[in-house]
């Protein structure tokens, strides 16, 4: 068995509100065209004859809520998404056996709510943020009560997807990102930035429990695992900012242990050494399979056969080969002996 943590679907009804109300035509342009974003039998025939021992959990496509709509509007959109994923997992348990609740980040208490009732009423097996609230940190104040809320009163794991919006230029003076450079490099820095303001704000030190599973394998982290150690262990040696110097202290451990506190998926795109470089810094326990399906050149299969051949490059001993595949994902999921 294989438990592809990281992968998309969109609701027809969610498909609906983003060609409504998205402002990116591109954004658009490329979520109608994935069939197997939408098509669920065709995402669930492709399954069947391709992979039959592969079970994928749900996380709603891009845009999120917070990016489609104000406040006001997010709620409603979250939970059409959340509504749509637990359909498909009722219609279809053994390829899909549980979906991550999409939360309207723009609106707290709203997202507090509709995490307590997907959980609660729809049986989501965690949540899914983005790298930032509609632009604004995961560490500003009044977002803590969601981390607090999946973490100490449902006790479920976070997914957290990258995003960076095309209009935001790769040089100042210019009107917009060129060469989708804001997608290709820009959502793994926008991952890593994610992860450096959770440790450094001192979040995990106030949720040691707290589980988050980051997208494309910890970002750009584990390959400047070297640098950003060295480095952050002079943090406040170049800063104005006095307070700077002072965070280290607080912290209490070396930044680089609360970074290896994160998960890390196997969405590299095939490639084995990056994948390598991931476990070598998450360790084999903090390592989970995942496709990023259907958002590759094939809209659909390549990314889960070619993250299966990646795994299967390394060599790595049969038990490490089992946790990755299937074993860490049962007990981020609470699903030991359910499927």
């Amino acid at each position: 068995m294989k438990i592809d943590i990281f992968n998309h679907v969109m609701p027809a009804a969610y498909l609906e509100l983003v060609r409504q109300h998205s402002k990116e035509s591109g954004m658009v342009k490329r979520m109608s065209g994935l069939r197997m974003l939408w098509d669920i039998e065709a995402r669930v025939a492709m399954l069947r004859d391709k992979f039959p021992e592969l079970r994928q959990v749900l996380t709603l496509s891009l845009p999120a809520p917070e990016l489609l709509g104000g406040a006001e509007h997010s709620p409603s959109f979250a939970r059409v998404a959340n509504d749509g994923m637990a359909e498909m997992c009722r219609k279809w348990p053994r390829e899909f056996p549980a979906f991550v609740a999409s939360l309207p980040m723009n609106n707290v208490p709203a997202a507090l709510e509709e995490m307590d009732r997907a959980i609660g009423e729809l049986g989501a097996r965690g949540i899914q943020i983005c790298t930032s609230a509609a632009g604004r940190p995961l560490d500003a104040p009044d977002l803590f009560p969601v981390f607090e809320r999946a973490t100490n009163h449902h006790d479920v794991p976070i997914w957290m997807h990258p995003v960076r919006p095309a209009v935001r230029a790769d040089y100042a003076g210019e009107p917009a990102s060129k060469y989708e450079i804001w997608q290709v490099l820009g959502w793994p820095f926008e991952t890593s930035v994610a992860m450096a303001r959770i440790v450094f704000s001192g979040l995990l030190q106030r949720l040691p429990r707290m589980r988050i599973i980051t997208h494309h394998c910890g970002g750009m982290i584990p390959y400047f695992a070297g640098r950003a150690e060295t480095l952050w262990a002079q943090l406040g040696s170049r800063s104005s900012d006095q307070d700077e110097s002072r965070v280290l202290e607080r912290l209490g451990k070396s930044p680089m242990e609360y970074f290896k506190m994160f998960y890390g998926d196997t969405v590299l795109g095939g490639a084995a050494a990056p994948l390598a470089c991931g476990i070598a810094f998450f360790g084999a326990d903090r390592v989970v399979f995942a496709s990023d399906c259907p958002f590759d050149p094939e809209g659909g299969p390549m990314f889960i056969r070619e993250g299966i051949r990646s795994v299967e490059d390394l060599n790595l001993a049969e038990g490490d080969k089992r946790k990755i595949y299937f074993g860490n994902a049962l007990k981020l999921l609470r699903m030991e002996g359910k499927l």
